[in-house]
């Protein structure tokens, strides 16, 4: 513990890493760019300095807190700096912010206007660059770079891809992928991490709006919506709702007004997921099956398997994500009815990968898709504001029947931890143990990777649970090397899971652990809490599905 003085208040601090932490927690928001508290410090962008008692200026962000130091945070040079540093930003950026997808949520935008710049006083000498929107989930636009390293930094320490990175030198600087290819030619997962941390528009989600307002604007045809469980805690705080408050009902409500013809829940079919990633991992553990079973419900894992370690796909389940299994069963529902109405399908989901999964070729039959579109919760935000619905004023509606009905634990699929602690649930129950809390701790948390034990008759099945692209790399080195041995590994690319999905609103990094707490709430009261328990599953399996699991609820992954 020790003591610094900021402004001329003398401030306690303890395990900051750094002065910028300090001045934060004195109640002082300095600017920053380049800083974010969960990648590595890199002290690019220079808006955090601040200047001491003998007139140094130096970043907050990389210099450690020292005991006695007197700092200041808003002199006159420092503000003098700052917009100096912000007009020369500005003056290598497009300055099209009324049509930038960012508008209203970038942080150049912002301090722009914080600092009162009102005209650029330098031209703009950089050739503009082609947008590249080759890739499923995201789109990158270079002229709106302004080189704060984050999204590098993302995609290389904490996923592991290294899709993207610096290029050149100097006033030709510029961050882009390897020889400039377009990012569908990279290893890029289409996780979206990489937006999620953008300040400006440089990479933003893909804007899929228009395509949703053709099919509810479509006449003699039918729109049917699911909303995955990430989505309910993280779209309120789009309209002003505290962090991971439960929004579903508003949800529903919102649709309905859109134009949708019925609305379901995601967590229905993944309870599905876990009937039939269950009974996989016990086939094959009884059976000399392919072990460790990984988990197959994110794309991003899916794509990152393929792309860096295609001698893993035989260890996949071949469960299909519960977006896809309802989706197929949604289809097969509609066609069954032959009532001449051309049906869309299209999923809510807080991923930018699941743009991309629904496009997989594993997934279109006869030239038609199991799943017709991917909204992320960050578009359907656009979409209410735009349709002028007073969010907050809406009344609570129920989803629709026959998938309406879901399990805490299909709920919790969102939370990193939640798809093992559904099956651990599941499993216990299948095999007569008595459940004296359906709450399995050791599934929980925010460690990147946690393990536990389960007995599975009269052996004893390790699990892993793992997210972040990076760490689940590191892992399967030591399975590779022999350090290690699991069973059943579950594999999230985002951190913590979909709640910090790359479409959720892009402030992640403050709200996501109340994302989390939200999910768990759900679950705390809902009294269907194990996913076999589900009272409509069987009825889906026998007036459905009808024999056709293996179709419907499967895919088996190509090398």
């Amino acid at each position: 513990m020790g003591y610094m003085t900021i402004n001329g208040i003398q401030v306690e601090f303890t395990n900051e890493e750094n002065v910028l932490a300090v001045v934060r927690k004195a109640g002082i928001e300095l600017p920053t760019f380049c800083y974010n508290p969960e990648l590595p410090v890199y002290g690019a962008c220079r808006m955090c300095i601040v200047e001491d008692d003998r007139g140094s200026v130096f970043t907050s962000c990389s210099t450690p807190p020292k005991e006695g130091m007197v700092i200041y945070t808003d002199t006159e040079k420092l503000h003098k700096h700052r917009k100096m540093i912000l007009e020369l930003l500005l003056a290598s950026h497009c300055k099209d912010c009324t049509s930038c997808e960012k508008n209203g949520a970038c942080k150049l935008q912002s301090l722009a206007f914080k600092f009162g710049i009102e005209r650029i006083r330098f031209e703009d000498t950089r050739p503009q660059m082609p947008i590249d929107d080759s890739a499923k989930g995201i789109v990158r636009n270079p002229n709106k770079c302004i080189l704060c390293g984050d999204c590098v930094r993302m995609c290389e320490e904490v996923q592991g891809i290294g899709a993207i990175n610096f290029a050149f030198r100097g006033a030709k600087a510029r961050v882009m992928p390897a020889f400039n290819m377009p990012l569908n030619q990279t290893a890029c997962v289409n996780c979206g991490q990489c937006s999620a941390v953008c300040p400006t528009g440089a990479i933003t989600i893909k804007n899929q709006t228009d395509e949703f307002w053709s099919m509810l604007h479509e006449k003699d045809s039918r729109v049917v919506v699911q909303v995955a469980p990430a989505v309910r805690v993280a779209l309120g705080e789009h309209f002003g709702f505290k962090q991971g408050e439960n929004v579903m009902g508003k949800i529903v409500a919102a649709l309905k007004i859109l134009g949708a013809d019925a609305v379901f829940d995601t967590s229905f079919s993944a309870d599905l997921t876990v009937l039939e990633e269950s009974a996989e991992l016990i086939e094959r553990i009884n059976n000399g099956g392919k072990l460790p079973m990984f988990t197959s419900c994110c794309p991003g894992w899916i794509q990152y398997v393929e792309k860096i370690h295609p001698e893993l796909i035989d260890n996949l389940s071949t469960c299909k994500s519960p977006m896809q299994m309802l989706s197929a069963i949604l289809r097969k529902y509609y066609n069954d009815k032959n009532d001449g109405k051309k049906t869309y399908i299209v999923s809510i989901m807080p991923c930018t990968a699941k743009k991309y999964e629904t496009d997989r070729e594993e997934f279109i039959h006869n030239g038609v898709k199991d799943n017709d579109l991917v909204i992320t919760t960050t578009e359907l935000a656009k979409m209410i504001k735009r349709a002028g619905i007073v969010f907050d004023e809406l009344e609570d509606d129920a989803v629709d029947m026959p998938f309406g009905i879901a399990s805490g634990g299909g709920m919790i699929f969102g939370v990193t931890g939640g798809v093992t602690e559904a099956v651990v649930r599941h499993v216990n129950s299948q095999l007569g143990g008595e459940i004296q809390s359906c709450v399995i701790n050791d599934a929980r948390g925010n460690d990147t990777i946690k393990t536990l034990t389960i007995k599975v008759g009269e052996r004893e099945v390790k699990v892993a649970i793992v997210y972040g692209l990076k760490v689940a790399g590191e892992l399967i080195e030591k399975l590779n090397n022999g350090e290690v041995y699991y069973d059943f590994i579950e594999v999230m690319a985002c951190p913590e899971g979909c709640i910090a999905g790359g479409g959720q609103p892009c402030n992640y990094t403050k709200d996501r652990k109340k994302r989390a707490i939200g999910l768990y709430r759900i679950d705390k009261v809902q009294q269907i809490k194990i996913s076999g328990q589900n009272p409509t599953i069987k009825q889906i399996y026998d007036e459905i599905i009808k024999g056709d699991s293996h179709h419907l609820l499967h895919v088996n992954y190509k090398k």
